[in-house]
């Protein structure tokens, strides 16, 4: 027998073919490659969500568009594991695949892109800013009722192009996907949680495996940074008990104190809901010091709970209708 034959079997990590997906992708693969001494390769993919760019995704099926040519890679058996970026991953799995880990968060806020302006106070009255984000439209909206919000979509060039191009005066970005892609410089205002509440599990990479796969999930747990995963959890439960999808303006952001490197502490996790028709929001904050994925979604379950109550049925019922 040959020192090849006995080599563990190469692992293959579908991808999206977008540049900022191919990096994550590639950190991954150089994690797996550096503590399992273990060849692993990417299976690039062009997904739904890559390719409708002319409508809202709450109009041609949500975020899960961005996922399931990834999951019906894993379940031909063309790949073993697949890289997400978090705030894309749908709140329910379907059944026989689960998050194997979540990895350590870069920046989860939202960031200000802009070539002729500072930030968002500096923007001129009637400006044009570009997000297809629901979210970030409630909270543009309730910030500043003046500004022309408008359609942004494709990958992260595409739009910098599009503002490069003259459509927008600025556009509003994840600051992960411009740092891990070096282009920090690119961004005029980091805008604070107080300001603007990120999405639930912004700027975190989750790992997705099938089941089936169990030689899989033990050597990924060692890649869980445990504060983003709680901290994830939770933001993700209250999207969960709210059935959140990108055709709800949901935001949900837990952080720890002092710090999530100094987890096991306390952990704030906030949330909004704004109302699809109206310039209105609700908030709700619960505190807690969460230490097992249950602790962590309980805290999501109340804030949701909390949020829910000061909506009211109208309001709920106008979000799914």
């Amino acid at each position: 027998m040959t020192a090849s034959d006995t080599s563990p079997s190469a692992w293959v990590i579908a991808t999206r073919e977008s540049r900022l997906a191919l990096w994550q992708a590639e950190h991954v693969r150089d994690l797996l490659q550096s503590r399992f001494q273990r060849t692993v390769s990417l299976l690039g993919m062009t997904t739904r969500g890559d390719q409708i760019l002319d409508r809202s995704l709450s109009k041609v099926g949500g975020k899960g568009l961005f996922v399931k040519e990834l999951e019906v890679a894993l379940e031909e058996g063309r790949a073993d594991l697949a890289v997400h970026s978090l705030k894309d991953v749908p709140m329910e799995l379907p059944e026989g695949y689960v998050l194997a880990c979540v990895l350590e968060r870069e920046d989860p806020r939202d960031a200000l892109v802009s070539n002729d302006f500072a930030g968002l106070d500096a923007l001129p009255q009637g400006a044009v800013v570009g997000t297809s984000s629901l979210r970030r439209l409630t909270q543009l909206r309730a910030l500043r009722p003046d500004l022309k919000i408008e359609p942004l979509r494709g990958n992260l060039d595409t739009r910098l192009r599009k503002l490069d191009e003259g459509h927008y005066a600025a556009i509003i970005l994840a600051a992960a996907g411009l740092k891990r892609l070096g282009l920090a410089k690119r961004i005029r205002q980091v805008i604070e949680p107080e300001v603007m509440l990120p999405a639930a599990g912004q700027g975190a990479l989750g790992i997705e495996v099938r089941l089936d796969h169990p030689d899989l999930l033990s050597p990924l747990a060692t890649l869980a940074h445990t504060p983003t995963w709680l901290a994830t959890l939770a933001e993700r439960a209250v999207s969960r008990a709210l059935g959140g999808s990108c055709s709800m303006p949901l935001a949900a952001y837990a952080q720890w104190t002092p710090s999530e490197a100094a987890a096991p502490g306390t952990m704030a996790l906030r949330a909004l809901l704004g109302h699809p028709h109206q310039n209105s929001q609700v908030r709700a904050q619960v505190s807690g010091s969460p230490t097992t994925p249950a602790d962590a979604e309980a805290l999501g379950q109340e804030v949701a709970r909390q949020l829910k109550a000061q909506a009211g049925p109208d309001w709920l019922a106008a979000l799914v209708a």
